[in-house]
């Protein structure tokens, strides 16, 4: 019988008012479990009747998998209960709405049996819209250096980390837990932190289905607000990045700034968007080279 030293992958969703699709959610990983693997739903103090759905799928698979109910604090403190809950080595966090892809722990525990260095395994997936339409999303090279493999996922958006279809090992978290002040882009900081500090490989294969909807926190004008430029103290902490690392702050605030600039501007909030585009320029001049920004700035001060 596996112990819990043994596990090798725990699989957590965190669940908030996710009632309709948890099951779907619950049901793909269930399919991939073996005694090596184990799956934590955490219930993140949910107001629909996601207990009821939990209590149901408990009795349709009694002790196939755990489950927890906590105070609602937001997703980064459902992450960060899911690093204390879960026995695994590796953690993969599938949010509510998404799916596991068929073998995609097999996968997993194949690519960590050859690769067993690595502390972040970053996967492919399918992109899933309303309408059906699905578009396969793999992960590029990584490469070797800590330095380029930061400034491609901060800056040059070379690399495109998703939950759901990757894996963290427990050692990164030493660097820091998810931020639980923030509502929003709270897995930036992990992700950065893993990748200037931890080895990574890259499994280029679809783990997850990833569906997308208008509803997304990642697209939320007011969460986007609430952690605002904060984002950018918290990713170069000295906790989570050494200073070696510090010479990419200012594009990355500019960056930043650049990203708020667009959601105020399609949230209607005009001033705002300009007291970010300024920013930008101020840490950064070449922001006025990302000429898509300096078009929907030059038209926005041409409204007056």
């Amino acid at each position: 019988m596996t112990t819990e030293a043994e596990l090798l992958i725990s699989v957590v969703v965190p669940a908030y008012n996710y009632a309709e699709t948890l099951p779907r959610a619950v049901r793909s990983v269930l399919s991939e479990l073996t005694e090596r693997h184990e799956l934590i739903v955490i219930d993140d103090g949910s107001t629909d009747h996601t207990p009821q759905v939990l209590d149901q799928l408990h009795q349709e698979f009694p002790g196939a998998f755990r489950s927890v109910r906590k105070v609602n604090g937001g997703l980064a403190s459902v992450r960060n209960r899911g690093v204390e809950e879960g026995h695994g080595d590796y953690l993969v966090f599938l949010d509510a709405d998404d799916e596991m892809v068929p073998g995609a722990l097999r996968a997993l525990e194949k690519h960590l049996q050859q690769h067993p260095e690595t502390r972040m395994v970053i996967g492919g997936y399918w992109s899933v819209w309303p309408d059906g339409k699905r578009r396969k999303q793999l992960p590029a090279a990584l490469p070797d250096s800590p330095h380029a493999r930061l400034r491609g996922y901060l800056l040059d958006k070379t690399i495109g980390i998703a939950n759901g279809a990757s894996a963290m090992h427990r050692d990164l978290f030493s660097r820091g837990l998810y931020p639980v002040h923030f509502r929003n882009a709270e897995d930036m900081p992990v992700f950065s932190q893993a990748l200037a500090n931890f080895p990574c490989s890259i499994l280029p294969e679809p783990l997850a289905f990833i569906h997308k909807h208008g509803d997304s926190l990642r697209h939320n004008v007011k969460y986007d607000r609430e952690v605002g430029v904060a984002l950018v103290d918290e990713v170069f902490s000295s906790a989570r990045l050494p200073e070696e690392f510090s010479y990419l702050r200012r594009s990355f605030m500019a960056q930043r700034c650049l990203s708020l600039f667009r959601g105020y501007l399609q949230a209607g909030d005009h001033a705002s968007a300009k007291e970010m585009y300024c920013q930008a320029l101020r840490m950064d001049w070449r922001a006025v080279l990302r000429f898509s920004y300096t078009r929907k700035a030059l038209r926005l001060w041409l409204r007056g």
